[in-house]
């Protein structure tokens, strides 16, 4: 099976990997890729968020099997481009993907399933929005009601800067805050069968002790040693399958991979936001602990024989990525900076690129590098990922120091 992988990011670093260890996998080709990437693939100059150049090249390529990875190309409608040449293609059509591009369509959608999730008002002037902010209560939680790259979300007691982040974005959802910690589950289908992985729990502020602005997410972990048993048999009953039923009433299908955000509630798991794509950086952890082969899974999701698919195999163990962010992320990161000690198994590229001429390598983005690590419990896996950090230098870059700190001692609840 010939795989073209579509985007550049640690995500798609991370799906590179999975993809090449998959047996059936023959070849891999990645548009634009990343110089971690093409340690592992055939790398091809494309915009990735072009569909017609991503479905010319799917046809240049003879590829079999088309993964996107990021989320700009799923709303561009490139899965639709590349499904329109008969290519085989792992990512929802572009109406689908409105359950990310639109957080406004996304609870529209959570209404009509019956999905438990936060009571919300989208709101496009300042009036509707002080109203909301007012009926709602703090924490303010404001969302842009499109794609902001995990950055789009501001939850603050300070009202105007609630009303600040409104009025920058034009067009918002402004919703009651939810109080638990929060659980990432992915969930691949082909829009009738559907099959869960390990919940993960990302880390969106940029500094210790969840401080500072949000990011795209600074690490991950996986499994959840916290987690109710019954966690994953629940949102599939109560979430995935009714918003699948949904998306299927209203002729837009979902395909691909619904990523469902939680948070752990007193009265049970709600529903924070919906993404159509794999979320970056939990992909790392959750990949690194996947045994089942990755191309063949996404293949059956993108030809509707999920339904066929054998029950995922899982490794024994934990997994934890910690992302090494440039000096200045989030609000200006800077980038051009010399990396060394980066070509080491684990080190996923998320941002970096070759310097023209002596090859070097650079950052070339806000998160630049994720250190990723297994063992055989969380602390292990922790431990080995922060060594992986240490032998790698980037002037002035940052990370937080206590991803996973927190489930390891034992200092995360459920509030009741």
């Amino acid at each position: 099976m010939r795989v073209l992988l579509v985007g550049g990011g640690g995500r798609e670093h991370a799906l590179a990997l999975g993809l090449v260890a998959d047996p059936a996998v023959s070849a891999l080709i990645a548009a634009p890729g990343n110089p971690g990437i093409a340690s592992v693939a055939e790398v091809r100059a494309a915009n990735a968020s072009d569909p017609a150049a991503v479905a010319a090249l799917a046809v240049e390529t003879a590829a079999d099997l088309v993964v996107i990875g990021p989320e700009a190309p799923l709303v561009a409608g490139v899965a639709d481009a590349v499904r329109a040449k008969g290519i085989a293609v792992f990512g929802p059509s572009a109406e689908a993907a409105q359950l990310e591009g639109s957080k406004a369509f996304a609870k529209d959608v959570m209404t009509a399933a019956g999905v438990p999730t936060a009571r919300a008002y989208v709101c496009t002037d300042e009036e509707s929005t002080a109203r909301a902010l007012d009926e709602l209560g703090t924490p303010y939680v404001v969302k842009d009601d499109g794609l902001a790259a995990g950055k789009g979300v501001v939850v603050t007691d300070d009202r105007s800067a609630a009303l600040a982040h409104a009025a920058e974005c034009g067009r918002v959802v402004v919703e009651e805050f939810l109080d638990g910690p929060e659980v990432s589950l992915f969930v691949v289908t082909d829009g009738e069968a559907a099959l869960p992985l390990l919940p993960a729990q990302d880390f969106k502020r940029i500094g210790d002790g969840d401080t500072g602005p949000n990011t795209g997410g600074m690490g991950a972990y996986a499994p959840l040693p916290w987690a109710p048993s019954d966690l994953v048999d629940d949102v599939m009953r109560d979430v995935v399958h009714p918003t699948l039923a949904e998306m299927r009433r209203r002729g837009n299908p979902f395909a691909g991979l619904l990523y469902v955000g939680l948070a752990m509630t007193a009265t049970g798991p709600r529903v924070i936001e919906f993404n159509a794509r794999f979320g970056d950086p939990e992909t790392q952890v959750v990949l690194a602990l996947l045994e089942t082969p990755l191309g063949g899974l996404l293949h059956a999701a993108a030809t509707g024989t999920l339904a066929e698919h054998p029950p995922l195999r899982w490794r024994d163990g934990s997994a934890v990525t910690v992302v090494l962010a440039a000096q200045g992320y989030p609000a200006a990161p800077r980038t051009g900076d010399v990396i060394t000690g980066a070509d080491r198994p684990g080190i996923i590229h998320a941002g970096t690129a070759r310097r023209a001429g002596d090859g070097a390598l650079l950052s070339a983005g806000g998160r630049v590098l994720c250190g990723t690590a297994t063992g055989p419990d969380l602390a292990t896996a922790r431990d080995a990922a922060y060594a992986l950090l240490d032998g790698v230098e980037l002037a002035g870059s940052q990370h937080r120091t206590d991803i996973a700190a927190a489930a390891i001692d034992g200092r995360i609840t459920i509030p009741s």
